[in-house]
């Protein structure tokens, strides 16, 4: 069988075009199955190699095989003999005598076309699956994708697949999302792509698709405690906090108090936002109790002039827009580290001088890397040269912290910065929930979507020097003793009711 196969080889390896398509398809066999062997055995763990052996070899093998009937044909043509004297020439008289059914040449044929076919088709599917995978979403396209792979990777849904929010389910969908990566190799080929990546995604899968799957309106319940710590810019880094007791739950038709009434299957919420960016709401509506629809526009952008209007129903995504692709504020980001014990007060104005070392204007990575450092080092020694001297290993630790904060959230290549891609949840940075909760989007009767802070939570502390001051005594003598009894009313009021 050996060697019939070797004959066979020789026979359509009639000139350089059959002799060079039969050294890349058989060379891109062995090194795919050698490739894949040390990806099972782990020896190679890169997402690269998959890229090389899913992609680079698979397509090598097929652009082989098409080379050798290319030669089979140049050899006819130059030749001038019939078919049947050219397979006499090539593969000898024994092999290829005999109806052509019956012809030991047309069994070996058969043989390996149908091996062929199960190789491809095993390597197909292999591909498919691995294109499937974070690593090659995140990789494939590195200049481009690497800011989206490197948040990806430090978020909360890192062990969910891209595919689970960006490909909808069935054929359709799977066809799509291949023929729109396509389209993405093209643009990044070419320079086409827009730099930073525009936002929303209008072509993400429907929440009730995606989140749903997983977190369940229905099992939202109760209030949740947050506690946000943030620090001071004076030379202790003082720490205050702002301490929110959250109405997750989805309400009832009647109060329409909790945050998830807006996503519960009985409710809906649509909209219309300027230009479909989903940052100003042209119009708001829900649908009522009775089933009538009710509609608040917006005052200011009746006469907006646009020319089309698309209308979304409310998800989660619309709230939840950095669930997993998260860029951080400078400010947070340091707080966040402080907090973590990554970074420690001990060093004098250390939020002020973090932030001020994060948020300069670099031309690069590499310039970001020094200036962060020179920075640091340059403001103790001028200021404190007793500590630069005395604490240099923990300056040193402060500047690594620093300097992985902006490579994680700073991406010149893609003309990211910081504050390039807002996050709706709450509203300390952005309009978030005033989107829609503001006094502009009106009724017919003038009455406006309420933004009342106590519809969304209790606010146990704002900015205090202790984490739960609203529900300590009130002090009678205190400019905001008033407000301070309302929270803490308002707090044990929602507390016994639920919400």
């Amino acid at each position: 069988m050996y060697t019939r196969y070797l004959n066979f080889i020789r026979g359509v390896a009639t000139n350089w075009w059959g002799r060079l398509g039969v050294i890349v398809t058989t060379s891109s066999f062995v090194c795919m199955v050698a490739i894949e062997l040390a990806r099972l055995l782990g020896l190679v763990t890169s997402s690269y190699a998959g890229l090389i052996s899913y992609m680079l070899f698979p397509a090598l093998f097929v652009i082989g095989l098409f080379m050798i009937p290319v030669g089979w044909r140049q050899l006819k043509k130059s030749s001038r003999k019939s078919t049947a004297e050219l397979l006499e020439t090539q593969f000898g008289k024994d092999d290829s005598r005999g109806d052509f059914s019956g012809a030991r040449l047309f069994r070996m044929i058969s043989i390996l076309t149908i091996v062929n076919i199960v190789f491809l088709a095993i390597v197909g599917s292999r591909m498919l699956a691995f294109m499937d995978t974070a690593e090659f979403c995140g990789t494939a396209c590195h200049s481009v994708m690497n800011p989206e792979w490197v948040t990806y990777r430090q978020s909360p849904h890192s062990r969910v697949a891209c595919v689970e929010c960006h490909v909808g389910e069935g054929a359709g969908s799977l066809i799509d999302s291949k023929l729109n990566g396509m389209w993405q190799m093209v643009s990044v080929t070419f320079d086409l792509l827009e730099r930073p990546i525009p936002t929303p995604v209008h072509q993400l899968r429907p929440a009730r698709e995606t989140c749903e799957k997983c977190h369940w309106p229905e099992k939202f319940y109760g209030n949740r405690i947050k506690r946000i710590v943030r620090y001071d810019t004076d030379e202790a880094s003082t720490p205050k906090y702002t301490t929110l007791s959250l109405k997750v739950d989805i309400g009832d038709q009647a109060n329409q108090h909790g945050i998830h009434w807006h996503v519960a299957e009985e409710n809906e919420v649509r909209y219309s936002s300027l230009d479909d960016e989903r940052e100003s709401m042209v119009w708001v509506e829900l649908k009522q109790s009775d089933g009538s629809i009710k509609r608040y526009t917006n005052r200011e952008l009746i006469d907006s002039g646009s020319e089309r209007e698309e209308i979304r129903q409310l998800d989660c995504v619309d709230c939840h827009n950095r669930a997993t692709h998260i860029y951080e504020i400078a400010l947070h980001a340091i707080d966040k580290r402080i907090q973590l014990g990554q970074m420690e007060r001990s060093l004098p104005f250390l939020k002020r001088e973090a932030v001020g070392a994060i948020t300069a204007n670099y031309p690069s990575k590499e310039a970001a890397m020094d200036g962060i450092a020179n920075h640091m080092h340059g403001f103790y020694r001028r200021n404190f040269p007793d500590i630069a001297n005395n604490k240099m290993a923990l300056i040193n630790s402060t500047v690594a912290v620093l300097q992985q904060i902006h490579s994680r959230n700073i991406h010149p290549e893609m003309n990211i910065t910081w504050d390039t891609y807002p996050n709706h949840i709450g509203h300390a940075n952005n309009k978030g929930c005033f989107r829609c909760h503001n006094s502009n989007l009106v009724d017919q009767e003038g009455k406006s979507i309420t933004y009342d802070c106590s519809y969304c939570h209790s606010i146990l502390a704002y900015d205090s020097d202790e984490p739960f001051r609203f529900l300590q005594t009130a002090d009678t003598t205190s400019l905001d003793y008033q407000m301070h009894r309302y929270l803490q009313e308002e707090f044990l009021n929602s507390s016994k009711t639920g919400h």
